[in-house]
């Protein structure tokens, strides 16, 4: 028989990788002869990045970036299996999982990290993204990307 595991992250507790990892330890321990095919799904969210880097035998790359809060944090993007895609997961850069949730602002918050990634993985050769922006602890629109990209923002009154 053939069965295909293709579950999602279990928030807060174990990747997409481990549970499908564990679900096909229980099914070769009540039955080793069934062919399995593991395959888990991201929703852009938390385990995007690395549920698609494992699945496609890609590369992780470590670097630093601005936090969401305009802090420094170490953090991490990736590059599909094909070397072409560059995979980046805001909730590495920019997500609510990096603050303390008893001390949330969010309208002060930025994607400026976003923009710098964007542009390392540019400098890397990368032209084909994509991009996870679930489990953002911003609301600046893209401004901090944009701006982190050269865009100069400017208000009404042209400053």
């Amino acid at each position: 028989m053939n069965i295909l595991i293709s579950p999602q992250a279990f928030k807060g507790s174990i990747s997409a990788i481990e549970v499908a990892n564990n679900i096909e330890k229980g099914i070769i321990k009540a039955n080793p002869n069934h062919n399995i095919i593991k395959l888990p799904v991201a929703d852009g969210g938390d385990d995007t990045l690395d549920t698609l880097v494992e699945v496609t035998n890609g590369k992780i790359f470590e670097t630093t970036a601005t936090g969401p809060d305009g802090k420094n944090i170490k953090t991490k993007w990736g590059a599909l299996g094909d070397n072409k895609t560059a995979v980046i997961e805001m909730a590495q850069i920019s997500g609510l999982a990096l603050m303390n949730r008893n001390k949330l602002e969010p309208l002060t918050y930025t994607t400026y990290g976003m923009g710098e990634i964007i542009k390392e993985c540019l400098d890397y050769g990368f032209n084909n993204f994509i991009i996870g922006i679930g489990g953002s602890a911003t609301n600046d629109g893209g401004l901090g990307m944009a701006e982190a990209l050269g865009a100069i923002l400017k208000d009404k009154n042209n400053k």
